[in-house]
């Protein structure tokens, strides 16, 4: 199955194209994290010179941060245009920052807890087993139904002196143009339907004078705050004490937004369908760490990803990074040009609320992909189900919302925080009353078969598996095996030569694990080992277009003939190669 992808990420569209698309998600995305900045600070009654400065701050970061999300340096990006800017997630602890401790109290909690987000990055493989592509696609499907209410308070956005109908007719407008435009153009057309459905809208509200040109003639051509910057805050009194649990907790609901934002983006950014890369979901969890300390540092609110840019990715098939830099060069240019970001701030509200549902619909169909993608059984149902309901219920006040208190009810009223940690909670659970793992430890040879070998016979054997359930089992563990050891041989190859007397350090044998769990009628074999240059699950997709190796090609064809499903996840210093094999007697599995 191929998707209609036009520009892959490595590819470059022409400087020209790259500038509007990205204009025209600079032009959504803008007003929302000036906004989501100008909410906090005034309802914690910062200063008119604080207030400035924030936003100011803000735009520079999320920029500087949009860029490199893009372009991906070492190990720090994701590598694809995804767009970053404040999250409403924030507000609550934010606002209490900033009352309770004053703005350098914000910046030293979220200096800090920006912490978190690179000890999460390094090791993101600890979370594997709890944030899973369920929990990650349910927290995606939550994040539509979050800010979903918000863009249609913005239908409601138009001048008391406006007709009724305005309104109405704007967003109508703009909704039948995108909607018509995305269902029947292709080509180059495709390209620019998001831009046209804008222009469409931005000229209906015109006619009724909903397009704010006022604004944009009050606004000053260069603008650079000289004052209000807070500096960092280090007495940790008592105040700070009590809010940097919180400051962590909804950070690391941040990260997990992030890292459901980064896997999805994969998803709708290649022509052929490739496995996610969690080196990649790493470097965007990074990236999102070092938008927050630069946030920190520069005495403003801190951000995350925007998953609209994946809708708009999905939507004009463009996924070139060149755009995401062109975004973020876009954001630096509004930080110090107010007029150009009141051009961007004067489009109607009705209009951003339209286009937003467009995107909105298509990121929850995107997170159900995700849920569905590795199977949905009744227990992963239950999870989605129970997840998503509470969320909802949360998010619409309607679950116990007199018992919680103000803080706590802004927190779990956000029903992205309360689902995402509901997935979370149900995903742990399972994993500690499911079945025991057997485990041995071994080194990543060919020595090591005779010891999984012996696990998956005993494994076989206590479970009551007929003879060729257990012999499927069996071949299933050497095959995922030896394409484990065919990417270390080729992974040792690149490596460059070394001295004679540092060989034997890079001889060292490497270890691996290797574990069997019961999974109702299948078993899930997990081997865990250390990275390698190519993605096994990739591999087995282009079997079609053959390996390098004949070798290699032989143990992927038996791989995918004995095994139900198998999922390679890579990340900086760990390979972990899931398979799951049925147990049924009924002969092997295709």
């Amino acid at each position: 199955m191929t998707t209609t992808v036009r520009y892959e990420p490595h590819e470059k569209p022409g400087h020209a194209l790259a500038l509007g698309m990205a204009a025209q998600l600079a032009a959504l995305t803008c007003a929302s994290i000036i906004i989501t900045a100008v909410i906090i600070i005034r309802a914690a009654g910062g200063s008119e010179s604080y207030l400035t400065w924030a936003v100011f701050a803000v735009l520079l970061v999320s920029g500087l941060t949009t860029a490199l999300q893009a372009r991906r340096v070492g190990p720090v990006g994701v590598g694809y245009p995804v767009v970053m800017g404040t999250s409403g997630a924030f507000i609550a602890v934010c606002v209490t920052a900033i009352a309770d401790g004053g703005p350098a109290m914000l910046a030293t909690l979220v200096v800090i807890s920006s912490l978190v987000q690179f000890l999460l990055a390094w090791r993101l493989v600890w979370l594997r087993h709890i944030v899973t592509p369920t929990v990650a696609g349910t927290v995606v499907m939550l994040i539509a139904v979050t800010v979903m209410p918000i863009v249609f308070e913005q239908l409601k956005d138009v001048p008391a002196d406006a007709p009724t109908f305005a309104g109405p007719v704007c967003a109508g407008a703009t909704l039948i143009v995108i909607a018509v435009l995305a269902l029947r153009s292709a080509g180059w057309l495709r390209l620019w339907v998001p831009i046209i459905g804008l222009l469409v809208g931005c000229v209906t509200g015109a006619v009724f004078g909903l397009y704010d040109f006022g604004r944009i003639a009050e606004a000053g051509w260069i603008g650079f705050p000289t004052s209000g910057w807070p500096g960092l805050n280090f007495d940790f009194d008592a105040t700070f004490w009590a809010l940097l649990p919180a400051f962590i907790f909804v950070t690391l609901i941040g990260a997990i937004e992030t890292i459901g934002d980064a896997s999805a983006v994969q998803g709708v950014s290649w022509r052929k369908p490739r496995a996610t890369a969690f080196r990649e979901v790493q470097g965007g969890v990074a990236a999102d760490g070092v938008g927050n300390l630069l946030s920190g540092i520069a005495g403003t609110v801190p951000n995350t990803t925007y998953s609209s840019s994946i809708a708009v990715i999905e939507l004009t098939g463009t996924a070139a990074r060149r755009v995401g830099v062109w975004i973020g060069a876009i954001f630096v240019v509004m930080a110090l040009v107010p007029k150009l970001a009141a051009v961007m701030l004067a489009i109607p509200g009705p209009v951003v609320a339209a286009y937003l549902a467009v995107l909105l619909a298509m990121l929850f169909v995107l997170g159900l992909k995700m849920v569905v993608k590795e199977g949905l059984d009744y227990r992963k149902g239950m999870i989605v189900g129970l997840s998503f309901w509470i969320g909802v219920g949360f998010e619409q006040e309607v679950i116990f919302a007199e018992h919680l208190g103000e803080w706590w009810g802004a927190l779990l009223g956000n029903g992205m925080t309360s689902g995402g940690l509901t997935a979370m909670l149900l995903t742990g659970l399972l994993q500690v009353i499911g079945t025991r793992r057997r485990t041995i430890e071994t080194t990543l040879t060919d020595k090591s078969l005779p010891a999984v070998d012996a696990l998956l016979r005993s494994f076989g054997k206590r479970h009551g598996w007929h003879d060729d359930a257990t012999n499927r089992l069996r071949s299933a563990g050497e095959e995922a095996l030896q394409c484990l050891l065919a990417s270390e041989r080729e992974h040792a190859q690149k490596e460059p030569d070394e001295p004679e007397e540092s060989k034997g350090s890079k001889k060292k044998e490497r270890l691996l694990l290797v574990s069997a769990r019961d999974d109702g009628p299948d078993a899930e074999l997990e081997f865990t080992a250390v990275h390698s240059d190519q993605n096994v699950q990739d591999l087995m997709a282009l079997l079609p277009e053959a390996p390098e190796s004949v070798e290699r090609e032989v143990s992927l064809r038996l791989l995918r003939h004995h095994a139900l499903s198998v999922r390679h996840q890579q990340y900086y210093d760990t390979d972990i190669l899931t398979v799951r094999v049925d147990g049924g007697s009924g002969g092997e599995s295709a």
